[in-house]
């Protein structure tokens, strides 16, 4: 099934080393008494071993007791080479049908571009300067460009018209730079728009608010604390800026103990010329309307 892929595959192998004269007959054998024999005869191993280790086992065992490499390699061509007709139906067939679908650019380019050269490795192309070879392959190219331009998805449409519109039309590779970079756009704005991104920072923001709610103090009622740290009953810290006003009421409950103190004591003094203690109504407004805090007995 895979004959194609796989001489090409081994011949670029045997050019690489240079042992293609080895499968194409060009490397006789020399005679037995020929100083190169065990040196022809090495090489000859050395490229047998390489296709024994690179064909199924059913085709193994059928060239294991062979000695000559030209001689599998023919072997292997006749009677593998006519079943290409049926893989170069089932390569041309899945060329027209492939489609981009879920795949992105680059993906299917890549499988589009490994069909094209299996196929190109299957038929024999004109490879020389003549206006006819030049026209044929100018040919093969705008294929190319059709057959990749009809497998894009649909959203790529108004791209795909621009290009077509072109004259003269670009080249396959060229294609591929405009659409890939359409791709690259479209990714960048739709990372931008993505609603996921919004909707993650408005769940963290209802949730802090939410959670933030939830915590309400039972004294006072507030929200955002509970009793145990409301200020209201253990007191503002400093810097807050009803931590004075306290210190202003604690100086004026002073101040008032200190008055009525000083009331007390002069209630205790004897009276003077048959005045009585009722002359402290004869106090000045100031002493007289000093609140009690505490009432006589509480402080004594």
């Amino acid at each position: 099934e895979n004959y194609g892929v796989w001489s090409r595959a081994m011949l670029i192998a045997l050019r690489a080393k240079n042992k293609t004269g080895f499968i194409d007959g060009s490397s006789e054998k020399p005679s037995e008494n020929s100083p190169l024999l065990h040196q022809w005869e090495r090489c000859n191993a050395i490229a047998l071993s390489w296709i024994m280790n690179t064909v199924s086992k059913e085709l193994f065992n059928g060239i294991v007791y062979s000695t000559n490499t030209q001689f599998v390699w023919k072997d292997l061509t006749e009677r593998l080479e006519k079943v290409m007709d049926l893989r170069f139906f089932l390569i041309h067939r899945e060329i027209e049908s492939l489609v981009q679908d879920n795949m992105t650019i680059s993906m299917y380019f890549t499988k589009l571009r490994q069909l094209w050269d299996e196929y190109a490795s299957l038929v024999t192309l004109p490879s020389c300067g003549c206006a006819t070879s030049r026209a044929y392959l100018e040919h093969d190219q705008q294929q190319k460009l059709l057959q990749f331009l009809m497998g894009l998805n649909e959203s790529y449409g108004g791209i795909r018209s621009q290009i077509l519109m072109m004259n003269p039309l670009p080249t396959v590779g060229q294609a591929y730079s405009l659409i890939s970079q359409e791709e690259s756009h479209r990714g960048i704005i739709a990372g931008s728009n993505n609603p996921s991104n919004m909707s993650v920072v408005s769940y963290t923001n209802t949730t802090k608010y939410k959670v933030k709610e939830e915590i309400r103090c039972e004294h006072c009622n507030w929200v955002g604390h509970r009793k145990e740290n409301c200020y209201k009953l253990i007191g503002y810290p400093p810097g807050h800026r009803l931590h004075k006003g306290n210190q202003k009421k604690g100086g004026n409950f002073n101040s008032d103990n200190q008055r009525f103190i000083k009331s007390v004591d002069a209630s205790k003094k004897p009276a003077v010329n048959n005045i009585s203690s009722d002359s402290n109504m004869g106090m000045n407004p100031d002493q007289s309307a000093a609140p009690l805090v505490f009432t006589p007995y509480q402080y004594q």
